[in-house]
């Protein structure tokens, strides 16, 4: 009997969600929390020092620290800043949004500590003698100049003061802001036209009031920021700068447009595609998949978390990891209807035998992003974040919310004896009779002899990294400024730029670089890089220069040696825990033989990508790390489906006495994986690509790196992973002469053995 309720049960469902979606979606879009590599801004990273020789940094410190500049950035009206404490002593500041990048950066670094001095610059007042919270800006009644007022909190401190001050052959206040002992003094100081105090009035009698008046030529900007910094309260530390980062906001606007457009075809082409080749659970995977976008961004509004260039990419990653849990069990239900089981049983076993395989597959590649979050700095970290957010929503829609509306349709009972609707046609349908079993059944690529030509596939992978060794040897990688230190410009122009035009421009900053790599249309975009690492002054300067000729920010990185050396080393410990992490947990899922087969399999991929970059002398930079890992993850994930269908055909022989068993069992597993490979891949790469196309020229060499790691990893799980464990299998049955794949229940437990 029909059951027609649960079809409308379903329609009801998604009009419900497709109505909350709706209605919330934009509000959700709103708030959510861009970096500032898509709406500009800048980041520093401060190594905290004290301000005496030989004090010491407690966490305490830090913290108050951190408080101190939250304050002043609140003063700017920067919304939603992040600070974080980091280990080494470091403060990473992010300030995305931020419109006077300058005014910004002197706030944050100015130690503003506030004091009095005589002309011979003994101190007589600091800081610890105003009223908290106590400066303003004001005007002078009689000029109407801007000016400070602050308040203190005794008067008869001032009245001492200007009592020593009169006794002085010069008698002058002095208004210092971070004075330095032993660099600084008036004497030195009132010689030039822009002196580094504030200001230097003369007293002429002794003033006892708890109302000070500051005047400093000030502007009204400069004014406020004074006020600002003395109510924010010094700092107790001094503030190094040992990296920054300033993206110009059109840079930002110009990316997140590109990406959010390559993301919406790719979604879209890979809804099209599903529908077109799973039919009905096609349309139920683009339904939940919907869902699965919606619910990204709704998480990551109520984690607070900071939407990144490279976060939008691991979301559209996300698409693929959701669509292959999908390809899995459609791919397996197809099988169960083949064999002859009705919709109902096909269903239910396909659902049962592809949850651990999916299971697998995730947590190894949500192994990887969790070892990129620990090990990653900011847009990566950002990138890891949504990658693992992606993994985990992905297997709770893709698993149970399209189980549960396919299951809709299933317990209807409409489309029982209608297998075309699940992409399987009647000829291709046995009879239970037949005795028909999943792992027996015929395949459109059973011509194929995948082990037959194995040697010449590690051949020709032993070559291409031979080659890769020497290539890489000799020309070695095009290094970035994240890893060799130094500084990065990129400009963007409204007119096509050259060489000499950039290399003119430059030299007004005393800057000489033959690293200048054009890209856009018309050549309107350069990227500089520069040996040394430029100040925060000579930073500001170039950023107003290129303002002013271009009407866009450059965007400018700043990395020095220190920070440099400690992204190489954590680069390569993020890769050699994920490959230790990925062995130990296939060991424990499969056996040795398959990790250590899937460990090379990934570290294949991992090297043919590093010398693929050195050939083409393509930017290393954070990102390429990030698709390295990610490349990692889901190396492993198609391994392991390989892996988990060869573990079933070894169970159902039970005994293996002949290699060419081993060579049999084998070839089918590839055979049966080999459409879910192709689908796979597929899926995943349609985002990839329409973001190599149409995304922004900033995430360029990470989507290729994807494009071409994706490839490769179907290519080793195929050719290399699953052919180096026949290998090995192959010596081991030799030597024992038998091989026993199952072994019978046991007291303490009843799972098969491999």
């Amino acid at each position: 009997m029909v059951k027609r309720s649960r079809i409308v049960a379903f329609f009801l469902i998604v009009i419900l969600f497709l109505s909350v979606m709706g209605v919330t979606t934009d509000s959700i879009i709103n708030r959510l929390k861009l970096g500032l590599d898509l709406q500009g801004g800048f980041e520093v990273l401060y190594q905290v020092k004290p301000v005496e020789e030989g004090g010491e940094i407690t966490q305490t410190t830090l913290t108050s620290t951190s408080q101190a500049l939250n304050r002043r950035i609140n003063a700017l009206g920067v919304s939603e800043p992040r600070i974080t404490i980091e280990e080494g002593n470091r403060i990473r500041v992010e300030l995305a949004g931020v419109e006077d990048q300058e005014q910004a950066r002197e706030m944050l670094s100015t130690t503003a500590v506030l004091s009095f001095r005589d002309a011979n610059d003994k101190k007589l007042l600091d800081g610890t003698d105003l009223v908290e919270g106590g400066a303003q800006q004001a005007f002078d009644p009689n000029t109407n100049k801007p000016i400070v007022t602050i308040k203190l909190k005794d008067s008869s401190l001032f009245g001492e003061a200007t009592s020593h001050v009169l006794k002085q052959d010069i008698p002058v206040m002095v208004i210092w802001l971070d004075f330095v002992e032993g660099e600084d003094s008036y004497a030195e100081e009132s010689k030039k036209e822009n002196p580094k105090y504030i200001s230097a009035p003369i007293v002429e009698k002794v003033i006892n009031s708890t109302d000070v008046q500051i005047n400093g030529n000030f502007t009204v900007d400069e004014a406020k920021n004074l006020a600002s910094l003395l109510n924010a309260g010094s700092l107790p530390v001094q503030l190094e700068e040992i990296y920054s980062t300033s993206v110009g906001a059109q840079f930002g606007q110009d990316a997140l447009q590109k990406t959010v457009l390559a993301g919406i075809i790719g979604v879209i082409a890979v809804l099209i595609f599903l529908i077109f080749y799973y039919r009905l659970p096609g349309i139920i995977a683009s339904v939940t998949l919907l869902v699965y976008i919606y619910l990204i961004l709704a998480v990551y509004d109520g984690l607070n978390a900071v939407l990144t260039l490279p976060g939008i990419a691991a979301l559209l990653l996300g698409v693929g990891m959701a669509v292959d849990a999908n390809v899995i069990t459609y791919e397996r239900i197809k099988e169960e209807l083949r064999i002859g089981r009705s919709l109902q049983a096909a269903f239910k076993e396909g659902n049962k035998s592809s949850f651990i395989t999916i299971l697998d597959a995730n947590l190894t590649t949500i192994l990887a992003a969790a070892v990129l979050f620990y090990f990653g700095q900011s847009s990566v970290k950002g990138f890891a974040t949504m990658l693992i957010v992606s993994i985990l929503l992905s297997f709770i829609t893709a698993v149970y919310l399209s189980r549960f509306f396919l299951g809709l349709f299933v317990k209807s009972n409409y489309f029982n004896n209608k297998p075309q609707w699940f992409g399987v046609k009647k000829d291709q349908i046995k009879s239970l009779r037949e005795g028909y079993e999943t792992l027996e059944l015929p395949t459109r690529f059973d011509k194929i002899d995948f082990v037959k030509h194995k040697n010449k596939f590690f051949g020709l992978s032993g070559a291409l990294i031979i080659a890769g060794a020497i290539i890489l040897a000799i020309f070695q990688l095009n290094l970035s400024i994240d890893f060799t230190s130094g500084t990065r410009i990129e400009i963007m122009a409204n007119e096509a730029l050259t060489v000499e035009k950039v290399k003119n421009e430059l030299s007004q900053f005393n800057i000489d670089s033959n690293d200048i790599v054009f890209s856009g249309e018309n050549n309107d975009r350069a990227v500089i890089r520069v040996k040394d690492d430029l100040s925060q002054t000579e930073v500001i300067s170039i950023k107003g220069h290129f303002q002013k000729l271009y009407g866009t920010d450059p965007n400018i990185s700043v990395v020095t040696p220190t920070v440099g050396q400690e992204l190489v080393k954590n680069a390569l410990l993020a890769l050699a825990i994920a490959s230790v992490g990925i062995i130990l947990y296939v060991t424990l899922r499969f056996e040795m033989k398959m990790a250590l087969a899937a460990t090379i399999a990934l570290l294949h991929d991992a090297f043919f990508m590093v010398a693929l970059f050195s050939i083409t002398r393509l930017e290393v930079d954070l990102n390429f790390i990030a698709a390295i890992l990610t490349i990692v993850g889901y190396s492993v994930n198609d391994t392991i489906v390989t892996f988990d269908r060869i573990r079933d055909h070894l169970k159902a022989k039970k005994k293996i006495r002949e290699y060419q068993d081993l060579v049999d069992i084998v070839n089918k597993s590839l055979r049966q994986v080999f459409t879910r490979s192709i689908n796979t891949v597929l899926t995943t790469l349609f985002p990839v690509v329409f973001l190599l196309l149409l995304g922004s020229q900033a995430i360029w060499n990470f989507s290729f790196a994807m494009l071409i790691g994706l490839l490769v990893g179907v290519y080793s799980s195929l050719y290399i992973a699953a052919q180096l464990w026949l290998v090995w299998k192959g010596r081991e049955l030799k030597k024992k002469g038998v091989l026993t794949t199952y072994k019978e229940k046991k007291k303490y437990g009843d799972d098969p053995v491999v």
